[in-house]
């Protein structure tokens, strides 16, 4: 099979198929990507541990942080605990939170990550921006935000005090 046709139907399989977790596998979140194919992942209940991503969705699915994975346990793991066997689209986690099998730990954190894609995506102004540092300044909330980077903050204060 060439490398064209296994992605296709990898993707067709994640996108179409509606999956719901059995009793072994567990609904995760994704908290970083140390390499090497793995990816650090925390339970509903806290627990951290790594899961592996199997050699068919390596090069042909994408996984951020943030991103909801369903996992199988490994149980000769001692590091690596689980594989992953499911990734969650947006779609996905809507489904399984109207079918109430979602964890309710997760509920806030996929509602917070609905609404910044949602704001990430400016919608153009009604009325002309006038030019200068006024559209400069407001311009900025309007780009894009990675996903990928952890937030940094800094209040006024401290940029204040650092110039003097």
């Amino acid at each position: 099979m060439s490398q064209a046709t296994k992605r296709k139907h990898v993707v067709k399989e994640l996108l179409g198929e509606h999956m719901v977790p059995s009793d072994q596998q567990q609904i995760v979140r994704v908290l970083r990507t140390p390499g090497n194919n793995l990816h650090e992942v925390e339970t509903a209940e806290g627990q951290r541990f790594l899961v592996s991503m199997p050699s068919k969705y390596r090069k042909n699915i994408w996984i951020k942080r943030g991103d909801f994975l369903i996992v199988d346990p490994i149980e000769e793991g001692e590091k690596v605990k689980a594989e992953i066997s499911f990734v969650l689209c947006k779609d996905h986690v809507r489904s399984l939170q109207k079918e109430g099998l979602w964890p309710e730990a997760f509920s806030e954190v996929a509602e917070k990550h609905n609404n910044q894609n949602r704001q990430a995506q400016p919608e153009l102004p009604a009325e002309p921006q006038s030019s200068g540092e006024e559209s400069s300044s407001e311009g900025d909330a309007d780009l894009f935000v990675n996903t990928n980077r952890r937030q940094c903050h800094e209040s006024e204060e401290e940029s204040e005090e650092e110039t003097a």
